[in-house]
């Protein structure tokens, strides 16, 4: 299998983070025309409302402008939507404040052009309404490009399930569409197919690839009356399953619903933006209503009268002022830099609330099998009596022709070390308990120890080896030669090198590791005092994962590191889903963050780059804000023109886009290159209709 590190290096495998699939691409493209018209209007209309300053030109600029101030919001129609929506939930976030921005500068334009008061800047009110919501919807857009990963991994669960059933009816074998098959229904299911159904074997043996469910990365071996589940790959026997669950019964069907679930269940994480906002917005509309009433108050009690022309003036310039431009920008920039310097790492960001939350996780839940080790079965330890050669040697040769795992292992041992076959007279293989054979003459016993027992072999002082092998975890095959024991083979999957120096490490930044297997806890607990795990928790479902994780969020945030379709709920479910590279691609679609390289240590990394670019997202939020502490007050004055406003807004934005790309500006013109690439590589909605 090709994995997610090896697509990179090979250059076959687009960069997660900003290479979304085609119709998330349409939503760019869409949304990059309505930036590109919006960017458009407003390059025209700085220059006329310069203009309008000038005495000699007519009153005719200022109905230009407030033609432009309607159209934009045919070209921003989410700005209103979003809105209505926050206002009916009660949440104050950005499209609130620019509605409020946009629809204040609509409103001084049209006073001015109703009332037309002596020097009242009836154009500015209108540019800055065009302005306003031109700069909104580019960083709605630019935060668009950075969420465009989502996930697709329903849609690749309903796809491991085969279209078409072969059904046995009446002794005659026939294909039929899988929602065609019933409970009761036989199917026959070959060697290396995927099983299409949950089902009961009727007759038949083969070792069964069941990891989407357990995690095991050892086939699980499958005979009459066995339960086999859809979507496992049957091993090299040819199966006669009798259905036993359809539709939403189905195993798949389960994790597709545990996913949702846990999609709806996921905490939300409330972004530093909206946390502000929930502050700020209020206190704009307190002080556009205090300006407003101190210019209609205080000139009457001096005896001049309401000044009703500066109070709206006022007030509707501290509405629009107060639309902080930066403050859409902070986030999408600071995660641009921050996945540009995750990519320099091997780590994909394909979330940006990922980050955010990642820097205050107190609790990591690791996978076992392909995430705290390697998801290799192999051959792990050879116990000779005399010599490890010759014990390899045959056994590579009696297993070399079964197509069993195992036997694939031992043989890829033996040819690791460079040993050559010895010939082999008879063979005969025990399904799911050994193989016997003759080689060189002499009778050759290759099998789990009770069965080289059974069939006249013998253990002698190795028989409380094998006890300590099975109890630290590993898959024991004793060998013998014409009755005499000649040694033991150990299989089983691998510790990653770096795993215990990662979770020494991450307890010792406050950081607690729990495992969550489907394993059985004799292995789960082997790995855990190897990597020092103290929480273990073993022979756990995808919807118990999912359950576990849920439970632990009442302590805190928590991450989930996995690899499997297993995983996947779980994943979904984390306030922090990070998927290795070499996993399954649901997985991944399920995941926050992708770690290319497959080590444990760069979720570490990952973690201090999520540190850094929350930093940077708080620091924009401060420039972005103490422009308008400065400009907003001003306003109130009703002294501060919408030209001036347009201009911190300018300034604000600079040093938002300064402050995140210092030293990586290539980051975003790269980013901004390859939407525009994509554009190209689909057809317009015209064109494919």
């Amino acid at each position: 299998m090709t994995t997610l590190q090896e697509e990179l290096k090979e250059g076959t495998h687009q960069n997660l983070q900003t290479a979304p699939r085609p119709e998330e691409d349409s939503e760019l493209i869409r949304e990059g025309r309505r930036v590109l018209a919006l960017m458009a209007l407003s390059a025209v209309t700085v220059p006329l409302m310069f203009l309008e300053m000038w005495d000699k030109v007519g009153g005719w600029v200022a109905w230009v402008l407030g033609a432009f101030s309607v159209s934009v919001f045919a070209l921003a129609p989410k700005l209103l939507v979003l809105a209505a929506q926050s206002r009916r939930r009660g949440f104050v976030n950005q499209p609130l404040v620019v509605q409020a921005s946009a629809l204040g500068g609509l409103i001084g334009g049209i006073i001015g052009l109703v009332a037309k008061p002596g020097n009242y800047p009836t154009g500015g009110f209108f540019a800055a309404t065009v302005l306003v919501v031109a700069y909104y919807t580019f960083s709605r857009w630019f935060a668009l490009l950075v969420r465009s990963g989502s996930s697709q991994s329903v849609r690749k669960l309903m796809a491991l399930q085969p279209a078409t059933v072969r059904v046995v009816r009446d002794d005659q074998e026939r294909e039929v569409s899988r929602g065609a098959v019933g409970v009761g229904d036989l199917v026959r299911v070959r060697p290396g197919e995927r099983l299409p159904i949950d089902g009961r074997v009727v007759s038949g043996r083969s070792a069964v690839d069941e990891s989407l469910v357990t995690g095991e990365s050892m086939p699980v071996e499958k005979g009459k009356g066995d339960e086999v589940i859809g979507a496992s790959i049957n091993g090299s026997g040819t199966l006669l399953v009798e259905v036993i669950r359809t539709g939403e019964d189905t195993f798949l069907q389960h994790v597709i619903r545990n996913i949702e679930d846990a999609r709806a269940l996921k905490p939300g994480v409330l972004d530093l933006v909206e946390r502000v906002l929930k502050v700020y917005m209020p206190a704009v509309l307190v002080l556009a209503a205090l300006a407003a009433v101190f210019w209609i108050a205080v000139p009457a009690m001096r005896g001049d009268g309401p000044n009703v022309n500066r109070a709206v003036f006022a007030a509707l310039s501290v509405l629009i002022m107060a639309y902080p431009c930066a403050m859409g920008l902070a986030a999408p920039l600071a995660l641009v830099r921050g996945a540009g310097d995750a990519a320099e790492h091997g780590i994909i960001l394909r979330t940006g609330q990922a980050f955010q939350a990642f820097q205050s996780v107190g609790l990591i839940v690791f996978d076992k099998t392909g995430t705290l080790t390697e998801g290799k079965f192999g051959v792990r330890e050879v116990e000779e009596l005399r010599d490890r050669d010759e014990l390899l040697t045959l056994a590579a040769a009696a297993e070399g022709s079964s197509e069993h795992p195992i036997g694939a292992a031992i043989v890829a041992a033996a040819r690791e070390q460079g040993l050559a076959p010895a010939k082999v007279q008879e063979f005969d293989a025990v399904s799911g308990q050994g193989v016997r054979a003759t080689v060189d003459g002499a009778a050759v016993l290759v099998g789990r120890p009770t069965f080289v027992t059974e069939h006249g072999g013998r253990l002698g002082k190795l028989a409380e080896r094998v006890t300590k092998l099975e109890e630290a975890g590993r898959t024991v095959v004793a060998v013998s030669r014409d009755g005499e024991p000649l040694g033991l083979i150990a299989l089983g999957d691998q510790i990653r090198p770096e795993a215990r120096a990662a979770v020494d490490e991450m307890k010792r930044q406050g950081i607690a590791p729990v495992l969550v297997t489907g394993d059985n806890r004799r292995a789960a607990q082997r790995i855990a005092r190897e990597l020092g795990i103290d929480d273990v928790r073993a022979e756990i479902l995808p919807a118990e994962k999912a359950e576990i994780v849920r439970d632990l969020q009442r302590r805190g945030r928590v991450a989930m590191v996995g690899d499997g379709i297993n995983d996947a709920p779980a994943l979904t479910q984390a306030d922090v889903g990070i998927a290795m590279g070499s996993g399954t691609d649901i997985a991944i679609e399920s995941a926050d963050i992708v770690i290319v390289g497959n080590r444990l240590d760069a979720v570490l990394m990952a973690r201090d780059i999520g540190r850094r670019s929350y930093r940077r997202t708080q620091q924009n939020v401060v420039f972005a804000f103490v422009f308008n502490a400065v400009g907003v007050p001003l306003a109130a004055t009703g002294l501060l023109y919408p030209i001036w406003a347009m201009v911190v807004m300018i300034v604000s934005v600079t040093a938002v886009l300064a402050n995140s790309m210092r030293g990586k500006w290539s980051l975003m013109w790269s980013t901004l290159r390859d939407v525009a690439r994509r554009q190209g590589s689909y057809p317009s909605p015209a064109a494919s209709t």
